[in-house]
């Protein structure tokens, strides 16, 4: 077993350091557990000692448990004696120690559990269309114990260059896993085979055959029920639409997955900017009632824009460079919240601000309320949430945050309360930032697994 040295200073007097001078470390041996808990050391003349769970912190992996739990969870606090305690990596002479890589906890988030199956059988889905969120739909499912993607396709790309798509990302970076094309249908991710076929339309696609229950609609083309419905055709039993939908069911993780049933067979995850915009509307509206509200999201560059100036008939604005402008656009977000919640239906409008950045994106939500509130209430509510019945979906910090610090967080919206504010009792601007490619992604995910219970337990 290793054994950990834990240097101890005190900042206060010598006596706080049980006679040593205060400019001199003190290591204490720590075995094994056991010894954690009968040094009086760390405490001297010190009634208040406290451990903690740092909100943020830089989470490392080390050879065993017991170490692991001591330095990545214990802090020590002493408040009358102020010693600072400084916990090292495991040392050379463990014949386990190994590099040690930090895994960053993005804002305030520390990594989210993997979703396990409750009956140990996994949801086999299929993906159409294998752009920014086919290829992160994947990663992600690589990770989940209740979700298996079975077979990609799309018709533009082979299997060699799809190995290479997935492995390489500029955003989200290299694929931590393993991935090798074994031929040209077929891909091996992780041990596990996936099937690759390149059709043009979906209901040639034999979903059937491989064993896909569920389809990521991911093409951006197939957006209706008429149209995602081709893939029911080739075996598909259900079909997520990743994008909105002007006529199948919408559905916002966290805010009406419930209303699902099992006699839809082609639902839609909404957008991501609808995905954050409408569980921070939910609490708000829940607590203090949204008389009306405007939205406004700055959104970070997608691939339908143009890298330089360009043809774009039906939006001018939109042809123009991407990473040169800001951009001024539309969006049916804002409204769409009104088919998830619809309480709100008619209440919401909104305008989008493309900018030049590669991805995460804000949502700023000026709103008029009618139980009167100060910005201070409306603060505690949607954290009183985050922590409650939508952790993991809507978060909250108070740290001063900027875009990229949300790269690969995997909730839907987490709200900025330093950003925000109150004009008066009713009027506030709140404001909720997303990425908008990791988060959604994961959300698809998540309304998979819960129509497949849905579906199981009928």
């Amino acid at each position: 077993m290793a054994s950990l040295s834990v240097s101890l200073r005190a900042s206060a007097s010598p006596a706080t350091a049980v006679g040593s001078r205060a400019a001199d470390p003190i290591k204490v041996p720590f075995p094994d557990l056991t010894s954690l808990f009968s040094f009086p050391l760390l405490c001297p003349q010190s009634s208040s000692c406290s451990m903690f769970v740092p909100s943020r912190v830089y989470l490392r992996k080390f050879p065993d448990w017991n170490s692991m739990w001591l330095i990545s969870w214990l802090q020590v606090s002493c408040a009358r004696s102020k010693i600072s305690c400084n916990f090292p990596s495991v040392g050379a002479s463990s014949s386990r120690a190994r590099i040690l890589k930090p895994v960053r906890a993005t804002a305030t988030q520390a990594p989210p559990a993997t979703p396990q199956s409750s009956s140990g059988e996994k949801t086999k889905v299929g993906i159409n269309g294998f752009g920014r969120i086919g290829r992160l739909v994947l990663r992600i499912a690589a990770s989940r114990d209740d979700i298996e993607v079975v077979a990609v396709n799309d018709p533009f790309i082979d299997a060699k260059y799809m190995a290479y798509m997935f492995k390489y990302d500029s955003t989200h970076g290299p694929f931590r896993g393993t991935i090798k094309v074994v031929d040209a249908s077929t891909l091996e991710i992780n041990g596990k085979k996936i099937s690759v076929t390149s059709k043009r339309d979906p209901s040639e696609i034999p979903w059937g055959s491989y064993g896909a229950e569920y389809v990521v609609e991911s093409s951006g083309i197939f957006t209706t029920i008429e149209k995602a419905s081709a893939h029911l055709k080739g075996g598909a039993k259900k079909v997520v639409i990743s994008a909105p939908s002007a006529d199948a069911p919408m559905f916002v993780v966290g805010v009406n997955e419930k209303n699902y049933d099992t006699s839809m067979n082609v639902v839609s995850n909404a957008s991501c900017t609808t995905n954050c915009l409408a569980p921070l509307a939910k609490v708000v509206h829940e607590e203090f009632g949204i008389v009306e509200g405007l939205m406004t999201t700055v959104h970070a560059t997608t691939a339908t824009q143009k890298t330089v100036d360009g043809p774009s008939m039906k939006d001018w604005r939109g042809g123009r460079g991407a990473g040169q402008n800001i951009i001024p656009s539309s969006t049916g977000a804002a409204k769409a919240v009104g088919k998830v919640l619809p309480a709100l239906n008619g209440k919401l409008t909104g305008m989008a601000f493309r900018v030049p950045t590669p991805n995460v994106s804000v949502v700023d939500l000026t709103c008029r309320i009618e139980k009167s509130a100060s910005y201070e209430d409306v603060k505690a509510a949607i954290k009183a949430a985050s922590e409650g019945a939508l952790k993991g979906i809507l978060g909250y910090t108070d740290e001063d945050v900027v875009s990229n610090d949300f790269v690969g967080d995997a909730r839907s919206s987490i709200f900025d309360a330093k950003a925000g504010i109150g004009l008066s009792s009713s009027f506030m601007k709140l404001v909720s930032w997303y990425d908008n490619e990791w988060g959604y992604s994961n959300r698809v995910l998540d309304l998979i697994g819960h129509m497949a219970l849905v579906n199981a337990k009928h």
